[in-house]
């Protein structure tokens, strides 16, 4: 039973809708963190459906979008670090990896000592399991979509992003099949105003 204590992992996790991403570029739509993890969880979970269904998979499709929940979940500490900085440099992209750790364990840390063992696996993955790694591809897609969607509203800020973006899938989609099916399938459509919908 939990001590007569405050905990504040909740708390936190609520705070994810007051950090901004993209927050060194104009954006005509802001997104918050909150947004963004939805995005990934629901893209994460088609690409593993996609792969159970039409390319013989066997991941957990829920796992992906629970991963995808809590994937940013450092960024409630830290707000969100720019890509061009957060992997400037390898030194930096090592300290910024501590940085997050450190940050999650905090966060674990302010749950009841009887809860924190569920929640680990979730804020501190495995990085080599196929959910985790769907999960990764589906967060590149979401950030895609997002300058997609700023591009079609004329804002070119998003225009480098964009590009970066579009090389990555391109070769991501060699790697995994569901990706290039969502690509080849469900991109027209989000080109299309609700009207058309």
């Amino acid at each position: 039973m939990a001590e007569d204590k405050m905990y504040l992992f909740y708390a936190f996790m609520n705070k994810m809708k007051l950090i901004y991403r993209w927050n060194l570029m104009r954006a005509n739509i802001n997104e918050d963190l909150m947004q963004h993890s939805a995005s990934v969880a629901i893209l994460g979970q088609a690409l593993g459906i996609i792969r159970n269904t039409l390319f013989g998979g066997n991941c957990n499709v829920d796992r992906i979008a629970s991963l995808a929940l809590y994937h940013d979940t450092a960024e409630v500490v830290s707000g969100d670090l720019p890509t061009p900085i957060k992997y400037y440099n390898q030194t930096m992209k090592e300290a910024y990896s501590e940085i997050e750790t450190m940050i999650n364990k905090t966060l674990i840390g302010s749950l009841p000592e009887e809860l924190r063992d569920p929640y680990q696996p979730y804020l501190m993955p495995d990085e080599d399991t196929i959910e985790y790694k769907l999960m990764k591809v589906a967060d590149k897609l979401s950030a895609y979509l997002k300058c997609t969607e700023e591009r079609q509203l004329g804002n070119k800020e998003f225009d480098k992003a964009y590009a970066r973006l579009d090389k990555v899938l391109t070769e991501l989609r060699d790697v995994y099949p569901e990706l290039g099916y969502f690509l080849d399938n469900f991109l027209d459509g989000f080109n299309e105003s609700l009207d058309i919908l």
